[in-house]
C-alpha cells in the first residue's frame, strides 16, 4: 500500500496551465516556472486542479501537457512527485484522464466527486472504486463549490478502498476537516492536506499532512516556511507566515481565481496570462493593479524574471 505521506506532506503546488494564445495546455510555456519552484525546494506538484483549470480542459489536450510537464518536472527535482487530477462529470471520463496521467508517469490520482450531477453516497464511492482499475493510488479531493461534497459517511466508505491514500479538502470547514483527520488516522499511510488557504496553519494543527495552497504559485517560499514552522513548533512564525499567505489571496479581490493568479505570473515574466475558455484573460485594468500588488508583495513573490 502507498504511504500518503509520501505524495501529500509539506507543500503541493496546484501548479497552473500554461497555455497558448487559444487556451490549449501548453508545457514548452511551463519551463521558466517550474524552473522557479524547483529552484525554491518545491517537491511536489498537482496539475489540472482548480488552479489549473483541468475540468474546462476537453481530455483530448491534455495528453502533451500532462507528459511534458511530468518529464520537465523529472527533471528538474531528482525525487519530485506530481500528482494529476482526472475529476469529471462520469466515471468513463474520469478513467480516460486517469489512463492519459498513469501512461505520463505520475505518481498518483487526484479526484472530486463527479461535477454537474448530484450523486447518492454509494454512487460516488462506485466512481472511486472505479479507479482502482488504472493502478495508481488515488487522493480523494473534497471541493464542495465545484462537485458533490464528501460527507462524513463516505469518507468513512473511503477508508475500505485500498488504493485511495489521502485526501485534500477545500471546503473551508474546519469541523469537516479535523472529523477528516481523525478518519484518516484510523488507517496507517492515509494522510490529509489542506488546501484552504486562509486555514493552512489551522489545518496544520489539526493534524494536516501537508498543505495544497494556490498562491503557492506565486509565492512559494511562504508556504514551505510556514511547513517548516509548524513542524519546528514555532507557533508564532507560523502565525506570522498564515497572516502572509491570507494578505496574498487580496489579487482575488483584484480578479477570483486562476486568471488572476496568472496576472500575477505574467508580471513576473513565469507564464502567460492565457486561460481556457470560457474564461478571460485580465483586462488592461485588473493588469495595472496586478503590477501594484506585485510591486507590493515583492518580499513574498518570485522574483522577476530578467
Amino acid at each position: 500500500m502507498t504511504d500518503g505521506t509520501r505524495l501529500l506532506g509539506g507543500v503541493t503546488v496546484p501548479l497552473v496551465t500554461p497555455m497558448d494564445p487559444g487556451g490549449r495546455p501548453s508545457a514548452e510555456a511551463s519551463g521558466d516556472l517550474l524552473v522557479a519552484l524547483a529552484d525554491v525546494g518545491v517537491q511536489k506538484l498537482m496539475l489540472l486542479g482548480s488552479n489549473g483549470e483541468g475540468p474546462l480542459l476537453p481530455t483530448s489536450t491534455i495528453a502533451p501537457f500532462v507528459d511534458g510537464a511530468v518529464d520537465r518536472w523529472r527533471s528538474s527535482v531528482a525525487d519530485g512527485v506530481v500528482t494529476v487530477n482526472v475529476t469529471a462529470a462520469g466515471t468513463l471520463e474520469a478513467l480516460e484522464r486517469a489512463e492519459i496521467a498513469a501512461s505520463a508517469g505520475a505518481d498518483a490520482l487526484v479526484m472530486s466527486p463527479p461535477i454537474y450531477f448530484h450523486h447518492r453516497a454509494d454512487e460516488i464511492v462506485a466512481h472511486y472504486a472505479a479507479l482502482g482499475a488504472v493502478g495508481l493510488p488515488v487522493i480523494a479531493y473534497n471541493a464542495p463549490r465545484y462537485s458533490n461534497p464528501l460527507t462524513r459517511e463516505i469518507l468513512e466508505a473511503l477508508l475500505d478502498l485500498e488504493h485511495v491514500v489521502g485526501l485534500k479538502d477545500s471546503s473551508g470547514d474546519l469541523e469537516l476537516f479535523a472529523d477528516a483527520v481523525a478518519i484518516g488516522h484510523r488507517r496507517p499511510g492515509f494522510a490529509v492536506s489542506q488546501g484552504a488557504e486562509t486555514q493552512l496553519a489551522a489545518g496544520l494543527a489539526a493534524g494536516a499532512d501537508g498543505v495544497v495552497p494556490g498562491v503557492a504559485n506565486i509565492a512559494p517560499r511562504v508556504s514551505l516556511e510556514l511547513v517548516a514552522a509548524h513542524a519546528a513548533g514555532d507557533a508564532a512564525a507560523v502565525d506570522r507566515l498564515q497572516d502572509v499567505t491570507t494578505a496574498l489571496t487580496a489579487l482575488h479581490a483584484i480578479r477570483r481565481g486562476t486568471p488572476g493568479v496568472k496576472a500575477v505570473l505574467s508580471v513576473l515574466g513565469l507564464c502567460p496570462p492565457h486561460v481556457a475558455p470560457p474564461l478571460l484573460a485580465s483586462v488592461p485594468a485588473e493588469s495595472e493593479a496586478f503590477q501594484q500588488f506585485v510591486v507590493t508583495h515583492s518580499d513574498q513573490l518570485h522574483p522577476m524574471k530578467g
